[in-house]
């Protein structure tokens, strides 16, 4: 099978697709641990509805990688139970849009069962779903999903929002002995970066990831709207305004302590997501240091989506979502 993978980045860092850098890390953990395998529509011999398994079901066979019916709460539940007989499962949601279809497997089922065995039993279960908008699927397969889990303790939410941070998220989520749902973002697959891979490259869980270092305002970001930031905080360079960018990366447990030092040392704050303010997590940074009274110097901006349904028609699918220019326009404002 060919591979996506390019020339060297600087560091012996592989260039990769974020694509290739999802499906390089079910690999490793695979070739890792005996114990994981895959499940989900059309994951096998298809190699998955966005390409992230191609050549997995040709490696490891059918009794690692098979296709499931259209039952997504169904075959999460499966999954919990494989988890809890020594198993490492990763299923796969074809959108994210589709994960209300599990709710009472993924927010009922996998978060509270080493709870309510006494700490007995875990359920090491990974739930993937790609989402997000910009490819024209219109209202029902166009959501991100990433913040609908939140109120579900017990359930860590992972959103990569770079190749390393696809590999390194999805390797310490399959590795984690509680359930873990990661989101990656279907614009992003053919986006390309630098990847480090190996045993030693598992994210940290619970902790974000410093994107782009600066002095002036604090970006906090989540998915595409991580790439969307960081081209705001170079066009925003060349006016004198210097943009620290922070990949959120873990929703649950969210990292309010890096946002808030840096916070603190630029003395501002936008949030920047692809999902409604309401209920997400850019209102829970806000409302955390708003409770611990941070020393802002102006009130912080969410760059969000608009409160109406995503448009199938392109114009307007790409004026809700937010740019690198929407972006850019919140940090100018909190500069003034």
């Amino acid at each position: 099978m060919s591979s996506q993978t390019e020339s060297a980045a600087p560091g012996g860092a592989e260039v990769v697709t974020y694509r290739e850098a999802i499906r390089l890390a079910l690999d490793d953990a695979m070739a890792a641990d005996e114990t994981v395998l895959l499940l989900g529509e059309d994951i096998a011999k298809a190699g998955g509805p966005f390409k992230t398994t191609v050549g997995l079901y040709d490696k490891y066979g059918a009794d690692r990688v098979f296709d499931t019916p259209i039952a997504e709460n169904g075959f999460c539940g499966i999954a919990l139970g494989m988890a809890l007989t020594g198993l490492r499962p990763v299923t796969e949601i074809m959108f994210s849009d589709f994960l209300p279809t599990a709710y009472d497997a993924i927010a009922m089922e996998l978060p509270r069962w080493r709870f309510m065995s006494g700490g007995q039993t875990s359920a090491p279960v990974t739930v993937r779903a790609s989402g997000g908008g910009g490819g024209r699927f219109g209202a029902q397969t166009s959501s991100t999903g990433e913040s609908w889990f939140l109120q579900f303790y017990g359930l860590k939410i992972a959103v990569a929002g770079s190749p390393q941070g696809a590999y390194g998220l999805l390797r310490a989520a399959i590795a984690h002995n509680n359930p873990v749902v990661v989101f990656d973002h279907k614009a992003m697959h053919l986006r390309k970066g630098p990847l480090v891979r190996g045993d030693d490259r598992l994210a940290e869980v619970g902790k974000a990831v410093v994107a782009r270092a600066g002095a002036d305002v604090t970006v906090v970001a989540s998915l595409l709207m991580v790439h969307r930031s960081l081209e705001a905080a170079e066009a925003l360079a060349s006016e004198g305004i210097d943009v620290e960018v922070i990949d959120i990366s873990w929703l649950r447990p969210l990292d309010v302590a890096t946002v808030a030092e840096s916070a603190a040392r630029t003395g501002r704050l936008v949030i920047a997501e692809e999902q409604y303010h309401d209920g997400g997590w850019g209102a829970s940074i806000i409302s955390r240091l708003a409770t611990a009274a941070a020393p802002l110097a102006t009130p912080p901006v969410a760059v969000s989506m608009p409160e109406i349904l995503i448009s199938h028609s392109p114009p307007l699918e790409d004026a809700m979502i937010p740019s690198a220019e929407r972006i850019a326009e919140a940090v100018r404002s909190v500069c003034r």
